[in-house]
């Protein structure tokens, strides 16, 4: 789904979103209004019965009780009529809220999903958890509470400057005095830059806290294998620490708007008592004096309410705001150009042709990762990538799915720019095995059908033969039905490696890439996942991805990458006796191997073994 990022900014972007349910909205802020109207009608028919005692107070018989009754019910009438108005204005913005954000969620969930791995890489899982999590809930939050609530806030003085200046433009006047000093307040604590600036370092630093906590949860192992606490977790305890002193600064800043604000609107009639003192002096009829004296008394206590929510509409909506804007942030970011001519192909190989690419970083900077590779991986042979660790092999094997677009130059699968593909199309011809291993909560089978979404059970029962896992999968207790991570289906990093090359082999795609897939395996089970893969690797174009170069002893190319370039090419047997990079890294991994432990020889034997395997997946 195509997202246009809206150019509007503050509440003009909460109002657009908000007005995605135009019907609803203006409905909810016009029975809003109605019902603060309404609201004002128990004071009216107070101060007519207030003048009907007064005017008669000394002869009670001449009272017209009938029309005190009227009154009566009408205050308790228009009362009841406000609270069921507001209940129905409330049920308007709740029902606009859950559509909009229903809508946003779905929105938002695809957008991110079309955008390429390139950004998912960038973006940590907090931030864009956050977004779905807090940022549109709030959203939801405004639109159903704070945006009725606005409405008839703002309504609210106009209605009470008709009532106040239609029984004493006097105390009307006096009235208003403390009605507008609110406002002051509220626009200087809310609505300046300020505030805005504040509310932003608070989303930031939430954002902060959200992913130390994701980072924290996910290490919780590492921090209990070396009996640290989260105090030793230091960027945990640091944000944590961060997060609570700027929320007490935050909130220490408004106190004195806060005090001044809850002073003047609960405390009207101050503002009354001087004015009721000089009428008093100036001989006012007494009647009249006392009437209005006791209804605007009255009325004082009214403002209250409207006034402070208010209040919160004016807090909720800026932090509301920052959210969207994030959102917007997100939503800006646009998926890879799709070519209106997409090509397929009909043969495998992968080449890169003069491709340069660099990272763009925090600041908006370049940083250049690959200058000027080029290199042919032939289908149905095995080019491996060896280098140290930051020298661009895995850009390099990003590139060729297109988690990027290239700066310059270009990756062709089969002679053709990837660029000119489908998106979809890419995806299905290309198969990963990376390191990081993610199974979803749900049954094995589920996990492994990822790969093909209609495949038969045979055929994921076959997959996870051929990958070695059907064995241990029989025994976990309800066999492919188990549920990952449910009580008694917790699997060792080997056999979950082995459940993800089940997966590829299900998809079966031509193009294989291999981010060093038996990184974390024990002697046992890399032996196994070495089986695996070379049934996976059968007549394939296979890039793999290598730091331990007994895995890659056997592949028909060997690229050892550089700071960025191809700094050689070849086979391990002429590499080896060149002289060169991969000469000297051999040394160092084969010297590595001979290393003792307590005169013990660390390797010798398991060498061997590792030997025998690479020759295996080799063949």
């Amino acid at each position: 789904m195509k997202q246009e990022k809206s150019q509007k900014k503050g509440m003009a972007r909460l109002l657009e979103l908000g007005a995605r349910k135009k019907g609803l909205i203006v409905s909810s802020c016009v029975l809003a209004v109605i019902s603060v109207a309404v609201s004002f009608a128990p004071f009216v028919a107070i101060y007519y019965i207030i003048r009907e005692l007064v005017v008669h107070f000394a002869d009670l018989r001449a009272l017209d009780t009938a029309y005190i009754v009227r009154l009566g019910w009408l205050a308790a009438g228009s009362a009841v009529g406000a609270i069921l108005l507001n209940f129905l204005a409330l049920m308007c913005s709740h029902l606009a809220a859950f559509k909009t954000q229903y809508e946003l969620k779905l929105e938002y969930a695809a957008h991110i999903a079309s955008l390429p791995l390139g950004f998912h890489s960038a973006n940590s899982t907090g931030k864009l958890r956050k977004i779905v999590d807090e940022n549109i809930e709030k959203l939801e939050g405004f639109v159903a509470h704070q945006l009725p609530d606005m409405a008839g806030s703002f309504a609210m003085p106009v209605i009470t400057l008709a009532v106040l200046f239609v029984f004493d433009w006097r105390l009307g006047l006096a009235s208003l005095v403390p009605i507008i000093a609110a406002y002051v307040l509220q626009m200087a604590a809310y609505g300046g830059d300020r505030s805005k600036k504040f509310v932003k370092l608070y989303q930031d630093s939430l954002e902060n806290l959200s992913n130390a906590s994701v980072e924290y949860v996910r290490g919780i192992s590492v921090v209990k294998a070396f009996n640290q606490t989260i105090f030793s977790f230091r960027k945990f305890h640091e944000t944590i620490t961060d997060y609570g002193q700027f929320v007490k600064a935050y909130t220490i800043s408004f106190e004195g708007f806060m005090a001044a604000f809850m002073v003047i609107v609960n405390h009207v009639y101050v503002f009354l008592i001087p004015v009721l003192i000089l009428m008093a002096g100036g001989g006012e009829d007494y009647a009249r004096f006392a009437l209005a004296g006791v209804f605007y008394i009255i009325f004082s206590f009214s403002l209250a309410t409207p006034f402070t929510k208010l209040m919160y509409v004016s807090a909720l909506s800026t932090q509301v705001s920052d959210g969207i804007e994030r959102m917007d942030s997100m939503l800006a970011a646009q998926p890879l150009p799709e070519t209106k001519n997409p090509k397929t192909v009909a043969e495998y190989s992968v080449s890169f042709e003069n491709v340069v690419f660099s990272y763009e970083s925090d600041s908006g900077n370049e940083i250049s990762a690959l200058s000027g590779v080029s290199f042919t991986a032939r289908q149905g042979a095995v080019t491996a990538l060896v280098g140290p660790s930051g020298s661009g092999k895995s850009t390099i094997a990003h590139l060729i799915p297109r988690f990027y677009d290239v700066n310059e130059g270009a990756v062709k699968i089969g002679g053709t720019d990837i660029r000119d593909m489908a998106g979809e199309y890419l995806m299905s011809i290309v198969s990963f095995v990376f390191q990081d291993v993610f199974l979803f909560k749900q049954s094995v089978a589920d996990n492994i059908r990822i790969g093909d979404k209609n495949a038969s059970r045979e055929q994921v029962i076959a997959a996870a033969k051929a990958a070695q896992c059907h064995e241990f999968i029989e025994k976990l207790p309800q066999g492919y039905d188990t549920e990952i991570g449910s009580s008694g289906a917790h699997l060792s990093g080997g056999e979950r490696q082995r459940i993800v090359i089940a997966r590829a082999i299900l998809k079966n795609a031509p193009i294989l890439v291999l981010d060093e897939a038996t990184a974390f395996a024990d002697p046992e089970n890399e032996q196994k996942i070495q089986r695996a893969l070379s049934e996976l690797m059968k007549d394939k174009t296979v890039v793999i991805i290598a730091h331990r170069l007994s895995t890659v002893r056997g592949a028909d190319k060997i690229l050892v990458v550089d700071r960025g370039k191809i700094v050689e090419e070849g086979r391990h047997e002429t590499l080896a006796d060149a002289n060169g990079r991969y000469s000297r890294m051999w040394a160092q991994y084969t010297g590595a191997m001979d290393w003792t432990l307590g005169g013990v020889p660390a390797g010798p034997a398991r060498w061997d073994k590792k030997m025998e395997v690479a020759a295996d997946v080799r063949n």
